[in-house]
């Protein structure tokens, strides 16, 4: 992956390769002058920096069970590519850190794999090295000890301390002594005034700043960016949603749960799905109805694209399938739906594992392990196809943290074939009148306007408006598709199109 000095290059020069900062920093804070930056001359002093809190004595280092659960999760990020949303859970459990402790250690976790980018370009300003050259473990406590003194209340001295005690535990003493004096300097300003100095202007290099300030990389800030239009503003707000800790959606699956049953066990209802709510606070899989398979943890959006699905109407209405059914989120909808209506669906996954889980997810379906690009199904045999799309899940990177900087635009033109070579069987497998919805967590053009324009222009298939069969959302955008949003609708970036087959 390319994250810190993964694949040679760290966030600041990601940046710069896609459009970020390039040259002489602000005010004057080139490399040369990183030691003025360093010392706070031209700007105010942090209060209650670690000037002085960052020393400490002789003594054996403290062990912080919290803080070493953080930094194990990114370097297992780091060094076997793992899922931050699947291994936390994991890490806490096995070492029965609960309550506040497993609070601050998902803070720290997630809330540094969010801010590498701009971390990065701060501590390049504060280091006598660039971060790509700094030791992977050395730079990952120090970056979690950036995001300590940056973005939580946490005193300074407090998390220069903890980050020195985690450093001389977990990577050794020499180390310690080059991560308190980076700290140190660190310290000696805030985020908001840190941000002048080490993105660019906006005016002169709109791209390069959101990539810094929000800390995406530069080639996503533009898709993003593209996708809204051009519009930098919403652009901002957008990766501000980014870098929100979204709150946990649950579905109640029609038939098997209602949706009182989540409020009585909790949740308050959502803003759009009718079967949706959102968790306030605690464990979802204590919920018996999540434990029981008949509610689940899911996007709202992704709830609501599997319902404009079944609201088209339709004259025959018995057979549905869904093409690439794992892990299950929609599959479980679609199964509750369809067998409330009389209907079965067919699920369908290329993996063996993704399968079992949405065999899991559903109570009537047939989940069967095939390849949707070599269908195992006849031409025609299906009233309602629901395509979820593999995409770059840009749509969902609130959720994951560290897929940010996982995402390659190399993989891009390899992924639209795939999506158009699927949607060509979708569209195959649909009786004439019958609908295909084609779904993306990615409002990237290339994977959505792009490739549902060059299929619907075969002729085999009418494109209607996504929007009519989402009369309670608003913000959906144009038409005649419909694109979700984090900082619209508080939900991924889920595109929805829907193909009627001639």
């Amino acid at each position: 992956m390319n994250s810190d000095n993964r694949g040679g290059r760290s966030r600041s020069e990601q940046n710069r390769a896609g459009g970020g900062p390039t040259g002489q920093r602000r005010g004057g804070q080139d490399r040369a002058g990183q030691d003025r930056a360093g010392q706070g001359r031209g700007g105010p002093q942090r209060r209650g920096g670690a000037g002085q809190g960052g020393r400490r004595g002789p003594g054996k280092p403290v062990r912080d069970e919290a803080r070493n659960a953080a930094y194990d999760l990114m370097r297992a990020v780091d060094e076997r590519d793992a899922y931050a949303n699947l291994l936390m859970p994991t890490l806490l459990r096995q070492r029965k850190i609960g309550g506040r402790d497993a609070a601050l250690a998902t803070e720290l976790a997630y809330g540094t794999l969010r801010g590498l980018g701009t971390y990065d370009e701060i501590i390049a300003m504060c280091s006598d090295r660039p971060p790509e050259e700094v030791d992977p473990p050395l730079l990952d406590a120090i970056r979690l000890g950036v995001h300590q003194l940056l973005r939580t209340r946490i005193p300074a001295h407090a998390a220069v301390s903890a980050t020195i005690d985690l450093v001389r535990l977990r990577v050794g003493s020499g180390p310690a002594r080059y991560a308190n004096a980076v700290l140190r300097k660190v310290a000696t300003r805030t985020m908001e005034e840190w941000l002048p100095i080490v993105a660019p202007p906006r005016e002169d290099d709109p791209v390069g700043n959101l990539a810094v300030s929000y800390s995406h990389p530069a080639w996503i800030v533009t898709a993003l960016r593209d996708a809204l239009g051009g519009d930098v503003e919403e652009t901002a707000a957008l990766l501000a949603a980014d870098n929100d800790r979204p709150r946990v959606a649950l579905v109640a699956r029609p038939g098997r749960c209602s949706l009182d049953e989540l409020v009585a066990a909790g949740a308050e209802p959502a803003a759009y799905s009718p079967y949706g709510a959102y968790l306030r606070e605690g464990d979802p899989g204590a919920i018996r109805a999540i434990g029981e398979a008949r509610a689940a943890v899911q996007d709202e959006a992704s709830q609501l694209v599997a319902l404009a699905l079944t609201r088209v109407p339709l004259e025959e209405d018995a057979r549905w399938l869904d093409m690439c059914a794992g892990p299950g989120g929609k599959a479980g909808l679609l199964d509750a739906v369809a067998t409330q209506r009389g209907a079965r669906l067919l699920g369908a996954d290329v993996q063996y594992h993704r399968a079992r889980l949405a065999w899991q997810a559903t109570a009537e379906a047939k989940i069967v392990v095939a390849d949707g690009t070599e269908p195992a199904w006849r031409p025609g045999a299906f009233d309602r196809v629901m395509l979820d799309a593999p995409c770059t899940g840009l749509g969902a990177l609130r959720r994951r943290p560290e897929a940010r900087w996982r995402r390659d635009p190399r993989s891009i033109p390899e992924l639209t074939a795939l999506q158009r070579r699927l949607l060509g069987v979708a569209l195959d497998a649909v009786r004439p009148g019958g609908v295909v919805a084609y779904v993306t967590c990615s409002p990237h053009l290339a994977e959505t306007r792009a490739v549902v324009g060059d299929l619907a222009g075969d002729g085999r298939a009418e494109i209607l408006d996504a929007r009519e069969y989402l009369p309670e959302v608003p913000g959906l955008g144009d038409g005649p598709f419909a694109q979700f949003w984090p900082h619209r609708h508080g939900t991924d970036a889920m595109f929805l199109a829907l193909l009627r087959r001639r």
